[in-house]
């Protein structure tokens, strides 16, 4: 089954090359009104799957569900990515060598992405569009959870890509969700270029030590807010609600709080905040002493991404102590200071090696849209190829080109 959707996504890849920028738009906007026209079909699907989840996991259960809204909020997605710049095609240099020869670099497609991805059914059609917009076939693959939307939304992107002639093979779902097949699908290198996991860390690590295909870490976000010394606490307390509350089960809400112990006023303050909007503090043994509705913190916990009304908060010593518990706990996704010392912020921003940094602003604004790429497939928590949020043209590569009027070496 799996080499069969290799050979087919290998062969709609190369199809995919050959279309204009305004066919691929042609493409994505039939697609965007199919889903909306098909809404019906597509709640019928999402209510099998939350028929059958856990009623335990809130915040699970919330990227799992579909409704109306983000129906046509996925359909707006795919619109949206249809106005963004085709990345493919561009020369980035052409330069003449001595003999006459002229040297080139042009961004192209990767060729066959594919995806391996937890309950969120809007990663399905955001992971077409996009990788379809940079010229690539892909092969999704979601999880058992939300196997019906997957299933239907899947088969009405293909519907819409058959009515105007076109491969539907461009975009394909692995319906099979065993464990097994997931890792014969990591292994699949020689039809699948690239593979982004998108997941909790349990995923993003079997598919580290198990993928044979060239792989893109996406996602897990342990991020880190420092009160520092000289902090405008008055910002502070509704920067860190935001960064915790605002949406708890994404990966770049803020996990753990780490706060000046010249704070202890504020810490007992904004722990009072987040218990009252029914955030569990876990917290280390100064902070529990502080604040009596705190839990005490496990060594997990500081590793730990909850992606829930959860977080672990600790008093340190100092600027430099912040540091050295950041370098040591966080997953290079996203980590904020809080503080009004210029120096302090620009030192921050050169030792916390994280695929983005903040100085004084929510960590919730690490996303692809936020930061005028329009849209991403995934925020990138390593350094090569992609780092931090992937817009189109992280789903591109180079090739070099030469013109030539018959040059010998």
């Amino acid at each position: 089954m799996l080499q069969t959707i290799g050979i087919q996504a290998k062969k709609a890849s190369t199809y995919v090359r050959r279309l204009s920028n305004n066919q691929k738009n042609e493409v994505l906007a039939a697609c965007a009104t199919k889903l909306e026209a098909s809404t019906q079909e597509i709640l019928t699907a999402n209510a099998r799957d939350m028929a059958a989840a856990d009623p335990a996991r809130a915040a699970f259960n919330d990227r799992l569900l579909l409704n109306e809204a983000r129906i046509r909020g996925m359909a707006e997605g795919l619109r949206k990515v249809a106005r963004l710049d085709d990345p493919t095609g561009e020369t980035l240099y052409v330069k003449t060598l001595p003999n006459g020869l002229k040297i080139g670099e042009k961004r192209v497609a990767i060729g066959v992405i594919g995806m391996i991805y937890e309950a969120r059914p809007n990663v399905t059609t955001d992971s077409f569009g996009l990788c379809f917009k940079a010229g690539n076939a892909c092969v999704l693959r979601g999880s058992s959870e939300a196997i019906n939307s997957n299933t239907a939304l899947v088969k009405i992107l293909q519907e819409a890509i058959s009515e105007l002639g076109h491969p539907p093979e461009m975009v394909q779902l692995i319906t099979d969700t065993s464990r097994e097949t997931a890792r014969d699908f990591m292994r699949l290198n020689k039809y699948i270029d690239m593979l982004i996991p998108r997941g909790n860390a349990g995923l993003i690590k079997t598919a580290v030590e198990n993928s044979t295909v060239p792989i893109i870490e996406t996602g897990t976000g342990n991020c880190h807010i420092y009160v520092d010394e000289s902090a405008d606490l008055q910002k502070a307390v509704p920067l860190i609600l935001n960064a915790k509350t605002q949406r708890p089960s994404v990966c770049n809400a803020c996990e753990k709080l780490l706060i000046h112990r010249k704070h202890e006023g504020f810490a007992k303050e904004i722990c009072q905040a987040l218990h009252d909007a029914g955030v569990e503090i876990r917290g280390d043994e100064a902070v529990c002493d502080i604040f009596a509705n705190a839990k005490p913190a496990a060594e997990d916990d500081w590793h730990t991404e909850f992606l829930d009304m959860v977080i672990g908060v600790k008093m340190v010593d100092g600027f430099d102590a912040a540091v050295e518990h950041i370098s040591a706990y966080s997953s290079g996704h996203t980590d904020v200071i809080l503080t009004e010392s210029y120096a302090a912020a620009h030192e921050f921003i050169e030792l916390i090696d994280s695929a983005a940094v903040f100085v004084n602003a929510s960590s919730r604004f690490t996303d692809g849209e936020e930061f005028g790429l329009g849209a991403e497939i995934g925020i990138s928590t390593q350094k090569l190829h992609a780092r931090g949020p992937m817009g189109l043209k992280a789903l591109t590569t180079t090739k070099f080109f030469g013109m030539g009027t018959g040059q010998i070496r």
